[in-house]
């Protein structure tokens, strides 16, 4: 089979690169490995990076600073290709890219999301796959990966998979994850610096988080809500959400985590997972939302009470073996 992301950049003279909106560090980790790789292998391509504001652990990664703000954009540049890289569907496109994306010349997405809606001119889409960042790695030419773009690789796959833990790490996860290291990953710094390290503001917040969380259904289900005054409180912002809901997975019995995170005045974000049992990608997708079997969000205006009941109520069903 044709190499699909390799064949395009050959063609390219002009790419640019984005992922979804609120990036984690799987989106800035793939997004910022394919942008090194093609630095280092094909200089004389003009090559943009395009990414919302995100977490400052995340800019461990060598020229991080490179990134560009969204409202960076030359509206007169048409790109002759666009890589869209851990995004599921247009609509969770890094905010302010969809223009810019639809007048390329050419569109490519590389994606590991089950909810994926094949939106670009050619889709490559691994859903088995633990991390956007262990597909490109598949992608690229493994002897022409230098360590710039190992250790963002690299970081990608920690952050998605749970430093390994989760259930979509597989024996090609951990191949990959050897040849990165091959490559002068020093393992070690990357997962305390990204995955376990926190400011004493993420602290704080995971904290209040789980002090006010709910546990419901015989204790198989734990939700907590971050509102804006709680953000104001703390000096805190989205960023520093990093890491709650897994450590409210962790809860002993529970079986699904949901964090809901205010967002606008009307409008807050649920991020759900789950231990096994329970697939939170068909709960996501009841509210226009997505994911993976066993990690997906959704974004819900109204009553967050509400919702968080009607999920609630999901996962009991599923469990119930009602579904």
């Amino acid at each position: 089979m044709n190499n699909l992301l390799l064949d395009a950049l050959k063609e390219a003279r002009t790419i640019a690169i984005t992922g979804h909106t609120r990036p984690d560090g799987d989106c800035v980790g793939s997004c910022m490995g394919l942008y090194h790789y093609i630095r280092d292998n094909y200089p004389e391509k003009k090559t943009d990076i395009f990414l919302e504001d995100f977490s400052d652990c995340y800019r461990m990664i060598q020229k991080s600073d490179q990134i560009k703000n969204p409202e960076q954009v030359d509206p007169s540049q048409v790109y002759d290709l666009f890589i869209v890289l851990d995004c599921s569907s247009k609509e969770r496109m890094t905010e302010g890219m969809e223009t810019c994306f639809e007048k390329a010349h050419w569109t490519l997405n590389i994606d590991h999301h089950i909810s994926n809606t094949g939106y670009a001119q050619e889709n490559h889409v691994a859903a088995d796959a633990s991390s956007a960042s262990e597909v490109v790695f598949y992608l690229l030419r493994k002897e022409y990966i230098q360590k710039a773009c190992a250790e963002s690789l690299y970081m990608g796959m920690i952050c998605d998979s749970g430093v390994f833990k989760y259930s979509q790490t597989s024996e090609k996860t951990m191949n990959a994850a050897g040849v990165l290291l091959s490559k002068g990953v020093d393992s070690r710094r990357w997962i305390d610096g990204v995955f376990y390290e926190k400011t004493y503001t993420q602290n704080r917040l995971m904290g209040r988080a789980l002090l006010e969380s709910r546990l419901t259904e015989d204790g198989t289900c734990i939700s907590s809500c971050i509102t804006r005054e709680i953000f104001e409180e703390y000096g805190a912002d989205r960023n520093d959400l990093e890491g709650i809901v897994e450590q409210m997975r962790l809860t002993k019995g529970v079986e699904v985590a949901i964090l809901i995170s205010q967002t606008d005045d009307d409008t807050y974000k649920f991020s759900l997972r789950s231990k096994e049992r329970v697939d939170v990608n068909r709960i996501a997708g009841m509210f226009g939302g997505g994911g993976h079997k066993l990690a997906a969000g959704a974004t819900v205006t109204g009553d967050w009470e509400t919702t968080a009941e009607t999920m609630i109520k999901a996962v009991k069903e599923q469990l119930d073996g009602n579904v």
